[in-house]
Protein backbone atom coordinates (compact mmCIF):
# COMPACT_ATOMS: atom_id res chain seq x y z
CA UNK A 1 0.00 0.00 0.00
CA UNK A 2 1.50 3.51 -0.92
CA UNK A 3 0.48 7.01 -0.04
CA UNK A 4 1.28 10.27 -1.31
CA UNK A 5 3.54 12.77 1.05
CA UNK A 6 -0.06 14.99 0.90
CA UNK A 7 -2.16 16.49 3.96
CA UNK A 8 -2.23 13.98 6.53
CA UNK A 9 0.75 11.85 5.77
CA UNK A 10 4.63 13.11 5.68
CA UNK A 11 8.23 11.18 6.00
CA UNK A 12 9.19 10.16 9.58
CA UNK A 13 12.02 12.75 9.76
CA UNK A 14 9.37 15.87 9.48
CA UNK A 15 7.08 14.18 11.47
CA UNK A 16 10.16 13.60 14.56
CA UNK A 17 10.96 16.71 14.37
CA UNK A 18 7.40 18.31 14.89
CA UNK A 19 6.97 15.47 17.83
CA UNK A 20 9.87 16.07 19.66
CA UNK A 21 10.91 19.63 18.89
CA UNK A 22 8.01 21.64 17.99
CA UNK A 23 5.38 23.69 19.93
CA UNK A 24 4.64 21.41 22.67
CA UNK A 25 6.88 18.68 21.40
CA UNK A 26 8.56 16.06 24.08
CA UNK A 27 11.44 17.93 24.65
CA UNK A 28 10.34 20.86 25.52
CA UNK A 29 7.54 19.14 28.35
CA UNK A 30 8.45 20.34 31.61
CA UNK A 31 9.47 17.15 33.38
CA UNK A 32 12.63 16.53 30.67
CA UNK A 33 14.32 13.82 29.52
CA UNK A 34 14.90 12.32 32.95
CA UNK A 35 11.15 11.87 33.56
CA UNK A 36 10.80 9.37 30.99
CA UNK A 37 14.38 7.74 30.44
CA UNK A 38 17.54 7.30 32.21
CA UNK A 39 20.42 7.52 31.27
CA UNK A 40 24.27 7.13 31.97
CA UNK A 41 24.21 10.59 33.61
CA UNK A 42 21.05 9.96 35.12
CA UNK A 43 22.40 6.87 36.52
CA UNK A 44 25.55 8.18 38.56
CA UNK A 45 27.77 10.98 39.19
CA UNK A 46 30.42 9.00 38.34
CA UNK A 47 29.72 9.60 34.71
CA UNK A 48 30.35 13.09 34.82
CA UNK A 49 33.06 12.78 37.21
CA UNK A 50 34.80 10.63 34.36
CA UNK A 51 33.88 13.70 31.42
CA UNK A 52 35.24 15.52 33.86
CA UNK A 53 38.55 13.75 33.57
CA UNK A 54 38.56 13.75 29.94
CA UNK A 55 37.79 17.51 29.98
CA UNK A 56 41.06 17.82 32.20
CA UNK A 57 43.40 15.37 29.31
CA UNK A 58 42.09 17.76 27.13
CA UNK A 59 42.99 21.04 28.91
CA UNK A 60 46.42 19.81 28.99
CA UNK A 61 46.76 18.36 25.61
CA UNK A 62 46.04 21.87 24.49
CA UNK A 63 48.55 23.22 26.89
CA UNK A 64 46.18 24.70 29.98
CA UNK A 65 44.01 28.02 28.09
CA UNK A 66 43.02 31.08 29.46
CA UNK A 67 39.79 29.80 28.64
CA UNK A 68 38.60 26.33 28.40
CA UNK A 69 35.45 25.00 26.98
CA UNK A 70 33.09 22.09 28.06
CA UNK A 71 30.36 21.99 25.19
CA UNK A 72 27.24 19.69 26.58
CA UNK A 73 25.06 19.09 23.43
CA UNK A 74 21.68 18.10 24.11
CA UNK A 75 21.83 19.08 27.45
CA UNK A 76 18.58 17.83 28.94
CA UNK A 77 18.40 20.18 32.30
CA UNK A 78 21.80 20.83 32.35
CA UNK A 79 22.64 17.79 34.82
CA UNK A 80 25.83 16.65 32.76
CA UNK A 81 27.32 20.39 32.70
CA UNK A 82 26.30 20.88 36.81
CA UNK A 83 28.12 17.32 37.54
CA UNK A 84 31.16 18.18 35.35
CA UNK A 85 31.93 21.47 37.02
CA UNK A 86 31.56 19.95 40.27
CA UNK A 87 33.97 17.33 40.06
CA UNK A 88 36.67 19.46 38.11
CA UNK A 89 39.29 20.70 40.27
CA UNK A 90 39.45 24.53 41.38
CA UNK A 91 42.36 25.68 39.07
CA UNK A 92 40.08 24.23 36.28
CA UNK A 93 36.83 24.90 36.89
CA UNK A 94 37.97 28.35 37.54
CA UNK A 95 38.79 28.49 33.55
CA UNK A 96 35.85 26.57 32.25
CA UNK A 97 33.05 28.13 30.19
CA UNK A 98 30.23 26.09 30.75
CA UNK A 99 27.86 25.41 27.87
CA UNK A 100 24.50 24.28 27.90
CA UNK A 101 23.07 23.92 23.96
CA UNK A 102 19.45 22.76 24.12
CA UNK A 103 15.87 23.78 22.69
CA UNK A 104 13.83 23.85 26.13
CA UNK A 105 14.06 26.91 28.28
CA UNK A 106 17.07 27.18 31.32
CA UNK A 107 15.65 25.71 34.02
CA UNK A 108 15.53 27.60 37.18
CA UNK A 109 17.93 27.28 39.80
CA UNK A 110 20.40 26.18 37.39
CA UNK A 111 24.50 27.30 38.28
CA UNK A 112 25.06 30.73 37.13
CA UNK A 113 28.32 29.65 35.51
CA UNK A 114 26.86 27.18 32.89
CA UNK A 115 25.62 29.54 29.83
CA UNK A 116 22.16 28.24 28.31
CA UNK A 117 22.39 27.89 24.61
CA UNK A 118 20.09 27.52 21.65
CA UNK A 119 23.37 26.03 19.69
CA UNK A 120 26.74 25.64 20.56
CA UNK A 121 29.25 28.28 20.33
CA UNK A 122 31.44 28.35 16.96
CA UNK A 123 34.98 28.93 18.78
CA UNK A 124 35.27 26.14 21.05
CA UNK A 125 38.34 25.23 22.60
CA UNK A 126 38.06 22.27 24.68
CA UNK A 127 35.47 19.64 24.74
CA UNK A 128 31.86 19.39 23.11
CA UNK A 129 30.34 15.91 24.33
CA UNK A 130 27.18 15.02 22.76
CA UNK A 131 25.35 12.21 25.12
CA UNK A 132 22.04 11.09 24.09
CA UNK A 133 21.55 13.48 21.29
CA UNK A 134 22.36 11.60 17.82
CA UNK A 135 19.83 9.02 18.51
CA UNK A 136 17.32 12.20 18.27
CA UNK A 137 18.04 14.05 15.01
CA UNK A 138 14.90 12.60 13.26
CA UNK A 139 15.67 10.79 10.34
CA UNK A 140 14.08 9.05 7.11
CA UNK A 141 13.03 5.30 7.49
CA UNK A 142 13.13 3.36 3.86
CA UNK A 143 11.15 -0.14 3.56
CA UNK A 144 11.56 -2.17 0.79
CA UNK A 145 8.45 -2.62 -1.46
CA UNK A 146 6.90 -5.91 -2.72
CA UNK A 147 9.17 -5.54 -5.66
CA UNK A 148 12.10 -4.77 -4.14
CA UNK A 149 12.26 -1.21 -4.25
CA UNK A 150 13.15 0.76 -1.05
CA UNK A 151 10.49 3.62 -0.69
CA UNK A 152 10.29 6.71 2.04
CA UNK A 153 7.68 5.51 4.94
CA UNK A 154 5.48 7.95 5.37
CA UNK A 155 3.60 8.34 8.95
CA UNK A 156 0.78 9.72 10.21
CA UNK A 157 0.15 11.78 13.54
CA UNK A 158 -1.42 8.99 15.25
CA UNK A 159 1.49 6.54 13.98
CA UNK A 160 -0.06 4.74 11.07
CA UNK A 161 2.62 4.39 8.21
CA UNK A 162 2.27 3.45 4.62
CA UNK A 163 5.03 3.73 1.60
CA UNK A 164 5.45 6.97 -0.30
CA UNK A 165 8.12 7.67 -3.24
CA UNK A 166 11.56 5.46 -4.17
CA UNK A 167 14.75 6.71 -1.92
CA UNK A 168 16.58 8.36 -4.32
CA UNK A 169 19.19 11.13 -5.02
CA UNK A 170 22.07 11.49 -1.97
CA UNK A 171 19.71 9.09 0.46
CA UNK A 172 19.74 6.54 -1.91
CA UNK A 173 23.42 6.64 -2.23
CA UNK A 174 23.93 6.77 1.63
CA UNK A 175 21.67 3.89 1.63
CA UNK A 176 24.04 2.31 -1.03
CA UNK A 177 27.34 3.05 1.08
CA UNK A 178 26.08 2.33 4.59
CA UNK A 179 22.83 0.33 4.93
CA UNK A 180 22.25 -1.04 1.73
CA UNK A 181 18.90 -2.94 1.53
CA UNK A 182 18.14 -6.54 -0.09
CA UNK A 183 15.31 -6.37 -2.48
CA UNK A 184 13.45 -8.42 0.05
CA UNK A 185 10.15 -7.23 1.17
CA UNK A 186 10.00 -5.56 4.59
CA UNK A 187 13.73 -4.94 5.58
CA UNK A 188 14.01 -1.21 6.48
CA UNK A 189 16.99 1.39 6.99
CA UNK A 190 17.47 4.14 8.94
CA UNK A 191 18.78 6.73 6.79
CA UNK A 192 21.66 8.66 8.87
CA UNK A 193 22.47 11.20 6.46
CA UNK A 194 20.90 14.16 8.66
CA UNK A 195 23.01 12.68 11.67
CA UNK A 196 26.22 12.81 9.57
CA UNK A 197 25.80 16.46 8.51
CA UNK A 198 24.57 17.29 12.49
CA UNK A 199 27.74 15.38 13.57
CA UNK A 200 30.00 16.99 10.85
CA UNK A 201 28.27 20.68 11.97
CA UNK A 202 29.25 19.90 15.85
CA UNK A 203 32.72 19.10 14.84
CA UNK A 204 33.65 22.50 12.87
CA UNK A 205 32.19 24.33 15.79
CA UNK A 206 35.20 23.03 17.82
CA UNK A 207 38.22 25.41 17.00
CA UNK A 208 40.84 23.07 18.77
CA UNK A 209 40.07 19.89 21.04
CA UNK A 210 37.60 16.71 21.42
CA UNK A 211 34.28 16.19 20.17
CA UNK A 212 32.64 13.04 21.27
CA UNK A 213 29.36 11.65 20.27
CA UNK A 214 27.95 8.93 22.83
CA UNK A 215 25.18 6.98 21.82
CA UNK A 216 23.55 3.07 21.37
CA UNK A 217 25.28 2.26 17.76
CA UNK A 218 25.36 -0.22 14.94
CA UNK A 219 27.89 -0.44 12.12
CA UNK A 220 27.96 -2.14 8.49
CA UNK A 221 28.24 -5.58 9.60
CA UNK A 222 25.24 -5.17 12.09
CA UNK A 223 22.82 -2.92 10.87
CA UNK A 224 19.84 -4.61 11.95
CA UNK A 225 17.34 -5.87 9.16
CA UNK A 226 13.83 -3.91 10.01
CA UNK A 227 15.92 -1.14 12.26
CA UNK A 228 16.01 0.36 15.33
CA UNK A 229 12.94 2.83 15.33
CA UNK A 230 11.54 3.24 18.90
CA UNK A 231 9.09 5.08 21.54
CA UNK A 232 10.15 5.84 25.13
CA UNK A 233 7.87 6.79 27.79
CA UNK A 234 7.60 7.23 31.68
CA UNK A 235 10.84 4.52 31.62
CA UNK A 236 9.36 2.09 29.29
CA UNK A 237 9.59 1.82 25.44
CA UNK A 238 6.20 2.52 23.61
CA UNK A 239 5.64 1.99 19.48
CA UNK A 240 6.96 5.22 18.37
CA UNK A 241 3.62 7.81 17.48
CA UNK A 242 4.78 11.11 16.39
CA UNK A 243 2.17 13.18 18.65
CA UNK A 244 4.30 14.47 20.71
CA UNK A 245 3.89 12.13 23.81
CA UNK A 246 6.78 10.03 23.77
CA UNK A 247 10.81 10.21 22.68
CA UNK A 248 10.93 8.85 19.59
CA UNK A 249 14.86 7.52 18.96
CA UNK A 250 16.77 5.50 16.62
CA UNK A 251 20.43 3.83 16.95
CA UNK A 252 23.05 5.84 15.39
CA UNK A 253 25.31 4.95 12.33
CA UNK A 254 28.38 5.96 13.91
CA UNK A 255 31.27 4.41 11.71
CA UNK A 256 28.81 6.54 9.03
CA UNK A 257 29.06 10.01 11.27
CA UNK A 258 33.31 9.32 11.64
CA UNK A 259 33.56 8.93 7.57
CA UNK A 260 31.27 11.95 7.17
CA UNK A 261 34.40 14.67 8.14
CA UNK A 262 37.47 14.43 5.85
CA UNK A 263 40.70 12.94 8.23
CA UNK A 264 42.23 16.47 10.40
CA UNK A 265 45.77 15.98 9.55
CA UNK A 266 47.01 17.01 12.50
CA UNK A 267 45.03 14.18 14.88
CA UNK A 268 44.93 10.19 14.11
CA UNK A 269 41.89 10.55 11.58
CA UNK A 270 38.21 11.04 10.82
CA UNK A 271 37.88 9.99 14.87
CA UNK A 272 37.18 6.41 16.15
CA UNK A 273 34.31 4.27 17.82
CA UNK A 274 34.90 2.45 21.30
CA UNK A 275 32.48 0.68 23.36
CA UNK A 276 31.80 2.93 26.56
CA UNK A 277 33.36 0.43 29.21
CA UNK A 278 36.62 0.46 27.33
CA UNK A 279 36.00 4.57 27.34
CA UNK A 280 35.26 4.76 30.93
CA UNK A 281 38.09 2.23 32.29
CA UNK A 282 40.54 4.68 30.51
CA UNK A 283 39.08 7.19 32.30
CA UNK A 284 39.70 5.70 35.65
CA UNK A 285 36.34 3.47 36.13
CA UNK A 286 36.29 -0.58 36.60
CA UNK A 287 33.25 -1.22 38.75
CA UNK A 288 35.57 -3.65 41.15
CA UNK A 289 34.49 -4.18 44.17
CA UNK A 290 36.37 -2.91 47.24
CA UNK A 291 38.27 -5.30 49.60
CA UNK A 292 35.97 -7.37 52.09
CA UNK A 293 38.31 -6.77 54.50
CA UNK A 294 37.73 -3.00 54.42
CA UNK A 295 34.40 -4.17 55.67
CA UNK A 296 35.54 -4.77 59.56
CA UNK A 297 37.93 -2.36 59.88
CA UNK A 298 36.22 0.82 58.03
CA UNK A 299 32.73 -0.06 57.37
CA UNK A 300 31.55 3.14 56.30
CA UNK A 301 34.14 3.33 53.80
CA UNK A 302 33.30 0.34 52.48
CA UNK A 303 29.90 1.40 51.79
CA UNK A 304 30.71 3.78 50.36
CA UNK A 305 33.77 2.23 47.63
CA UNK A 306 30.95 -0.63 47.23
CA UNK A 307 27.87 1.89 46.24
CA UNK A 308 30.52 3.31 43.51
CA UNK A 309 31.96 -0.36 42.52
CA UNK A 310 28.12 -1.02 41.63
CA UNK A 311 27.59 2.16 39.54
CA UNK A 312 30.43 2.22 38.22
CA UNK A 313 29.50 -1.64 37.26
CA UNK A 314 25.82 -0.30 36.17
CA UNK A 315 27.58 1.91 33.55
CA UNK A 316 29.81 -0.54 31.81
CA UNK A 317 27.95 -3.07 31.68
CA UNK A 318 27.74 -5.34 28.86
CA UNK A 319 24.39 -5.52 27.63
CA UNK A 320 23.71 -2.21 29.04
CA UNK A 321 25.03 0.77 29.37
CA UNK A 322 28.22 -0.02 28.53
CA UNK A 323 27.57 -1.15 25.22
CA UNK A 324 27.31 2.64 24.18
CA UNK A 325 29.36 3.74 21.47
CA UNK A 326 32.05 6.69 22.06
CA UNK A 327 32.52 7.85 18.96
CA UNK A 328 36.18 10.04 19.76
CA UNK A 329 37.08 12.89 17.12
CA UNK A 330 40.19 15.23 18.22
CA UNK A 331 40.61 18.83 16.78
CA UNK A 332 44.03 19.70 16.49
CA UNK A 333 45.52 18.08 19.25
CA UNK A 334 47.13 14.00 19.44
CA UNK A 335 45.16 11.14 20.48
CA UNK A 336 43.71 11.15 24.26
CA UNK A 337 42.97 7.75 25.10
CA UNK A 338 45.38 6.00 23.61
CA UNK A 339 45.55 2.83 25.07
CA UNK A 340 42.04 2.06 23.61
CA UNK A 341 41.67 -0.01 20.19
CA UNK A 342 39.92 1.16 17.43
CA UNK A 343 36.51 -0.03 16.98
CA UNK A 344 36.87 -2.28 20.15
CA UNK A 345 34.51 -4.96 20.44
CA UNK A 346 32.10 -3.17 17.69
Amino acid sequence: MTAETTGEWSGWRAAAQAALYGPGGFYRRPEGPAGHFRTSVHASPLFAEAVARLLCRVDEALGRPARLDFVDMAAGRGELATGVLAALPADVAARTRACAVEIADRPAGLDHRIEWLPKPPTDATGLLFANEWLDNVPLEIAEVDPTGVPRRVLVRRDGRESLGEPISGAEAAWLARWWPLPPEEGLRAEIGLPRDEAWASAVASVRRGLAVAVDYAHTTATRPPFGTLTGFREGRATTPVPDGSCDITAHVALDACAAAIAPDTDTAGAGRVVRQRTALRALGLTGVRPPLALASTHPADYVRALARAGEAAELTAQGGLGDFGWLLRPVGIGELLVDVPDHEEQ
